[in-house]
Formats: C-alpha cells, structure tokens, sequence
C-alpha cells in the first residue's frame, strides 16, 4: 500500500478538541468551521509546547497568508469570520511549501538530501536528552528510548518547535530566530474563547507573502543560506522576507521516513512514521535579526517580548526564567518599561492600544506567556502561565493605569529584596549564603505569589470603578506589601524553645529592621514610599526621661 505524502495545508493532521468535548483531526482552514454551534476551542496535543506552537503556527500561516490589510478589515473579520473555502483558496497559494514528505522541497528541511548519520527521533523535542548526558548515563529525568517512532503530524509539530524555538546544541547547531526558548506571549480575548479567536486575536496586519518571492519567505524553497565562518546572516529586506520570522529555519535538518505505524506520543496510526533524522551544521545565522518596525523598537517576532541592555544595543528576545510568568513581569511583557528598553511583544501591545476596544470586547481578557526555560542546551522545563490582562477604552485612563502598575511592580520588588535580605540575616547572620539559594528564593516567590490576587484586585477596580482613587489604590498596595512582607518573614523564621539566645536576638533585629523599612521609615523605606507617590512619613525622635544636670 502507497502512502500518500502530507501536505500540512490541504490535508487534515491537527487534533483538537471542541466546545462540546468532541475531538477531531483537521485541516488548518477548518478552524473557522462549526462557529456558531461547537468551534474549536483548543489543541488536543498530549505536549504544552505541541499546543503553544500550533497556535504559532496557525498565527504564521494567517499572518503570511491571510493578514487583514488594516485594522478596519481586522475587526470586519473579526465579527465575521471568513469561511473554511475563503481560508483553503488563500492558503492554496503557498501549498507547495508545506509538503512533509514526498518529492521536492520538505517543510522545515534543507533544500539539499543531507549525507549524514542517523539521529534518533525522539531528539527532534526540545528536552531530549543528549550525546552527553546519555554518555554520562545521566538522563535521570527525562529518560532515553520513550520516543522511537512518531507519526508525521507529530512529527512536523516537533519540528516547528525546535525550528522555532531552537536552544544553542553544540558547535554549528544554530539557535531559532528568537534565540533558545523564547517567551511566548499571547492574548486569550475572553474565557471560553474559540481557537479562531485566539488566533485572529494575535495575527498581525500586512499584506500576503509575495508570490514571486515565496522562498524568503520559506528558506526550504532554496538552497540554505550557510553561516559559519565563510558563511552569511539572514537579514530582513537583505537575504530575506520579514514574513521569515514565522518560519525561520535554524537547523539542517532532514527527515527519515518509515513504514506505517503508530505515534509513540499520540498513540494514532499513520500510513509513514518519523524513525529518525539528519542534519548538518551550520544552518542559518538569526545573530542579529531585527524584523519588522514597531513602536520603539524593532519586532524581532510579533509574539516575542523584547529588551535592549543600552540605548544603542541590539534588541533581544525575553526567555523563561524559574519561577513561572506572573504579574512581576507586568513591566516589559505587558507595558513598556519607563525608559523603553522593555517592550512587550507588539501582539499584546496592539490588543490593548487598539483592539480590544476596536473589537466592542466587554469581555476579561487573558495573558498567556509560555516557553521553555533553557540553561543553554538543557531544558530545565516548560513555563505556561495565564493572568488577567485588564484594561480600559479611555486613553487617559489606561496611561495613569499602566503607571500605577510599573510602580506597584517596582515598590513590590524592593519589598521583596529587603525580605529576602533580613530572612538571610535571621537565619544565617553573617555566614555567606547567596540570596538565590532555594531556602531564600522560595520566600521570595511566596511573597510574589500572596500578593498577586491583591494585584489584579487594585486594576480591576481602577478599571471598572471611575471613582475609585488612584492615591487609595496606592496607599492600599503599601498595606498589602507590608502584610505579606511580615507574614512571609514569620512563616521562614519561626522561634523556638530550644533557640539559642544569639539566634533569637539575631531574628528580632532582622525583623525590626523589616518592619521600619515596610513602614516607609529609613532609606530604604523612603525609597518605597516614592515609588508608590505617598508621602514618607517623618521619623520620631526619641525622648528622653532623663532630667538634665
């Protein structure tokens, strides 16, 4: 039996799930089918980052076939979706860069049928582990041999991933466009919200990709564009289209196809599994990619938080970090940073400037941010977390709201500074101890964690509620930051009977001293005060009983 060879446009391979709980297979121009009585809601990948990259993937596929020309037609289609047939007609156009297998140029592989040994195929996911932790009998973890075959639509997820999101892999194994494991932000409109709408919530305006020009737009097209010493970067508007960033090709990478299976992650048959692969070093150079104009600064990728260390240095991409995403982030993945050099992902930035209130969204949105946390080559583990993303149609308001979150993240990390510093004065004294040592960095997150719902409850009323003062809002986050502060303190350094003198007269210092800078006293406490615009209050003298002589 002949297996015909996938196309991932016009044949059915992403499995998803819909309002009703039914599950499906389906082509990517089906995302818009069934809106009114059961849509698509989700991917029904058993992976996190199968799941946050096939919504890229879906995002890069309108954004480079179907982009609304303005925002006018963004919110027309907003409220009218296109049909399934419009979607097939527009994705047709760039079809043949999306063959899997078969003949000719492969989706996300080298131009050229590469001559190299076989890799196993269970290191096409990010966590895999390698030649060195596998020589050092070290894959405790994650162990080797769980993946030997995978079908190809697992197949062609993972290797959208990687490509994607590629990590540093030794020398030639270049990183993705973004770097190793870029942060993923994306705008979830409203809860229970169709995949169409997640998706057309986050895809950019443009214009389509040029027919003429396809294979700068997908480097599979033509023969890679080899770095390396007597190699080249690719630059956008230089050796490549801006369109590229979606579909950047990192890695040399050729697949090894089998017989008929079934998928080791999926558990679904497929006419041909992915047994193995190879590559060759030296793909393409992303070192310095700038993309797209936007706002202050270059959009390296429209999902991508960004920063900039100085002025004049190049724009970098925002990574995980232990610990998860939360409302400490708020600056520089939600709104810009007082000085520019943080700027969120220009999705996010655009639904909160323009669209939301374009689209007539009455509704609560959501921020997702995920990716993986990378320490180099080795993946630490995968990052997904969601907060409200509240926000206001006046203008005006919105601004004086965005400040008073940037204060209130800043007053909160100073808060929590001083906490960890005076935990690590009662508990070690003057023993060398690095504050990011777990016993300390746990009380830190534990503060972030008690005083995020407190957080969001402040911008939701500075949202809803004109009356509500912003200097209240202020002086109530003071509140909050103290409270917390001494509960997290007292939960690390419990008295005990059996303490000696030394240790307990060590920790009441370190919690005077706590006290005095979370009531706004001291130079530190003044510092808080500032930040959150409240008057510092005045220091009293002692008196002395004394009588003079």
């Amino acid at each position: 039996m002949i297996c015909s060879p996938l196309n991932l446009l016009t044949d059915s391979w992403l499995p998803v799930r819909r309002r009703s709980g039914a599950v499906a297979c389906i082509r990517p121009a089906q995302i818009v089918e069934r809106l009114v009585d059961d849509p698509v809601v989700a991917f029904d990948w058993p992976r996190a980052d199968f799941r946050i990259a096939s919504i890229e993937f879906l995002i890069g596929l309108l954004a480079t076939a179907f982009p609304a020309a303005e925002a006018a037609q963004w919110v027309e289609l907003w409220h009218m979706p296109p049909s399934v047939e419009v979607l097939d007609l527009a994705f047709a156009r760039v079809a043949k860069a999306f063959w899997l297998d078969g003949p000719g140029a492969r989706f996300l592989q080298d131009h050229d049928d590469l001559a190299s040994g076989s890799e196993p195929v269970e290191r096409l996911l990010i966590e895999a582990p390698g030649d060195s932790t596998l020589r050092r009998n070290a894959d405790l973890f994650v162990h080797r041999g769980q993946v030997t075959a995978l079908g190809r639509p697992a197949a062609a997820i993972a290797l959208f991933t990687l490509q994607s999101w590629a990590p540093s892999g030794g020398a030639g194994n270049m990183t993705g466009l973004r770097g190793g494991g870029p942060l993923v932000s994306l705008v979830l409109p409203r809860e229970g919200a169709s995949l169409w709408q997640v998706v057309w919530a986050n895809t950019p305006c443009g214009q389509p990709a040029p027919e003429d020009d396809l294979a700068r737009v997908f480097p599979w097209l033509a023969p890679t564009l080899v770095s390396g010493k007597a190699g080249t970067k690719v630059r956008a508007e230089h050796n490549a289209h801006p369109l590229q960033c979606w579909w950047g090709m990192p890695r040399r990478i050729r697949l090894d196809f089998g017989d008929g299976g079934s998928c080791d992650l999926t558990g679904r048959p497929d006419g041909a599994t992915v047994t193995g692969w190879r590559q060759r070093p030296y793909g393409a150079s992303y070192d310095g990619w700038t993309g797209m104009p936007y706002g202050a600064g270059a959009c390296i990728h429209p999902l991508t938080p960004r920063y900039r260390q100085k002025p004049d240095s190049e724009w970098l991409s925002v990574h995980p970090q232990p610990g998860g995403i939360g409302y400490r982030h708020w600056v520089g993945v939600v709104v810009e940073s007082g000085d520019g050099s943080r700027l969120p992902a220009s999705a996010v930035a655009i639904w909160r400037a323009e669209r939301a209130r374009d689209a007539g969204c009455a509704w609560s949105p959501r921020l997702l941010a995920a990716g993986f946390d990378m320490d180099n080559m080795k993946a630490r583990g995968f990052v997904e977390s969601e907060m409200p993303l509240p926000g206001t149609a006046d203008p005006v308001r919105q601004q004086k709201l965005d400040g008073f979150a940037r204060d209130c993240v800043e007053a909160a990390d100073l808060v929590a500074s001083v906490l960890r510093g005076t935990v690590r004065e009662a508990l070690f004294g003057g023993a060398t101890v690095s504050l990011d040592a777990t016993s300390l960095s746990g009380v830190r997150e534990r503060f972030w964690a008690g005083t995020s719902g407190a957080f969001f409850d402040l911008l939701n009323k500075l949202t809803e509620q004109d009356a509500y003062a912003f200097e209240t809002a202020r002086a109530e986050w003071v509140t909050v930051l103290r409270w917390q502060a001494m509960a997290r303190f007292d939960a690390a350094v419990q008295l005990s009977p059996d303490m000696r003198e030394a240790e307990a007269m060590r920790a009441a210092q370190a919690r005077h001293r706590l006290r005095v800078v979370v009531s706004g006293f001291g130079k530190e406490g003044g510092a808080i005060m500032r930040v959150m615009n409240l008057p510092v209050p005045e220091s009293k003298k002692p008196t002395s009983t004394r009588k003079r002589a």
